[in-house]
């Protein structure tokens, strides 16, 4: 099969482009990318595709590249296609950012595409990745350590920044490519830094790939259908993690995700790693950032012989709770700051400051009705046997309770234990203490027996805590 019908067979299987499409080339004026723009304009002939040529001289090799950047826009002005070269100090930038030389040429270079496709109004930047690659890329991930997602190597397509990028040549060999170029007679420029070893991809194409082809001859060919491979199962495993991710994920709050433990067992191990990767995604924080080792330990923290309180520092922004059943994914979280109001009598009510939490009492001379609704959420005391000054606070080391039906008191950590309460909740629950350091109420948790209503109280203190404004007294 001729090349372009290859390529046009590829495009059309994968769906990578459509007719009438605007396209921008990344274009080095090697033989990859040569092949490449001469394939495109041949095939725009019937796909009715709108090109343009993006080039950037990186300046590693100064006068070389130069002539690269001179001899790409010459080529385009002959072919009649537009062309964008962008001179980038690379180095320099490398310098400022400790960045690798390839990283950093591959995010300044996409960066120009990026704007290049801006102003062609294209949606596509095509790049001439081909097989050889392909088998390179798995091989470094192999060296590095990966799983398998980097098993699947580079894709046909692939989303960027709101654009696609897109491989047509990632099924053709090297050695294809310059026969295309000498079919056609096309001329091409040779980089001379591909032959240096200070590369890691340059030592992996040019030493180690030679030598395990001395074991299999075919070994570039296995890569390129392991990755195949490995595609079609991410994308099987993908679908499934978004659907547990639909029926397991509760966000919560912006910033916070969380599920049920017990159901997250359920599911394989397989699904459990890439959940909680997916969350990382949806939360965009540092999914990029956080390492096997670091999903590995929130999955095993999430397990029933773990804890069944724990918190794990993930990421410099991304904590892990462990919280009885419930396990959370919190970006930013920042621990409850402490709060103490005095219960002033000539007004009626405020707002607890960053918890949500609205505060209204009153002194009655008759014994109010508590509405089921207001369940927990309100207490009636015998105002004149409570000792004054009351406040509203959250909690401190040493609180005790005098619980009914016990004698002596009780500490409040044992109480919000007890109640299963979860540890971040602690410290946002307001106490009702009266000048003792007594604890006389948790809301929806526990009340003192101290200044019950009996049949002799004649004063009565009715107070509600609420998180709705509209649920006051």
């Amino acid at each position: 099969m001729q090349l372009i019908h290859k390529v046009e067979q590829l495009i059309q299987q994968e769906k990578l482009i459509a007719p009438g499409e605007r396209l921008v080339a990344a274009v080095s004026g090697g033989p990859d990318s040569m092949a490449l723009i001469h394939l495109l304009l041949q095939l725009a002939k019937t796909w009715n595709w709108k090109l343009m040529i993006g080039h950037v001289n990186h300046q590693f090799r100064k006068e070389e590249s130069v002539l690269e950047a001179e001899f790409v826009q010459g080529w385009a002005e002959q072919a009649g296609i537009p062309c964008q070269i962008a001179v980038i100090d690379v180095p320099a930038y490398i310098r400022e950012t400790g960045d690798n030389a390839q990283n950093a040429a591959r995010e300044k270079r996409l960066q120009f595409l990026a704007h290049v496709a801006g102003q062609f109004k294209a949606r596509k930047i095509v790049l001439g990745h081909h097989a050889d690659d392909q088998a390179e890329t798995i091989l470094m991930r192999l060296i590095r350590g990966t799983g398998p997602s980097g098993l699947a190597g580079m894709a046909y397509s692939q989303s960027w920044n709101g654009l696609q990028l897109v491989r047509p040549l990632l099924d053709v060999h090297k050695e294809e490519l310059i026969g295309y170029c000498k079919e056609h007679k096309l001329e091409y420029q040779l980089d001379s830094s591909n032959a240096e070893r200070k590369y890691t991809r340059n030592r992996i194409r040019l030493d180690a790939i030679p030598y395990l082809q001395s074991y299999n001859p075919h070994f570039v060919e296995n890569l390129n259908r392991l990755a195949g491979m490995m595609r079609a199962e991410e994308d099987y495993l993908n679908s499934e993690s978004e659907e547990a991710f639909k029926q397991l994920v509760q966000s919560d709050t912006e910033g916070e995700m969380s599920f049920s433990a017990k159901a997250f067992l359920t599911l394989h191990v397989a699904l459990q790693r890439r959940l909680i990767k997916l969350i990382l995604n949806y939360l965009d924080c540092c999914a990029d950032s956080v390492d096997f080792a670091a999903i590995e330990s929130m999955r095993l923290a999430i397990g029933r012989n773990a804890p069944s309180n724990l918190t794990l520092d993930i990421h410099r922004n991304l904590s892990f709770f462990k919280e009885y059943d419930r396990i959370s994914l919190v970006v930013g979280y920042k621990p409850a700051a402490l709060f103490e109001y005095s219960l002033d009598f000539t007004m009626n009510g405020f707002e607890i400051a960053n918890t949500g939490k609205y505060v209204k009492y009153m002194i009655l001379d008759t014994l109010p009705e508590l509405h089921n609704e207001l369940a927990g959420r309100a207490a009636v005391f015998d105002y004149d046997r409570l000792r004054l000054p009351l406040v509203i606070r959250n909690r401190r080391n040493g609180d005790r309770m005098q619980v009914f039906g016990l004698n002596g008191s009780k500490k409040v950590k044992d109480i919000f234990i007890d109640a299963k309460l979860p540890p971040r909740k602690r410290d946002h629950m307001p106490l009702l203490v009266d000048s003792e350091n007594s604890v006389l109420w948790i809301p929806g948790v526990k009340r003192s027996a101290h200044a019950s209503v009996t049949d002799s109280t004649t004063r009565f203190l009715y107070i509600v805590i609420s998180e709705e404004q509209s649920e006051m007294v």
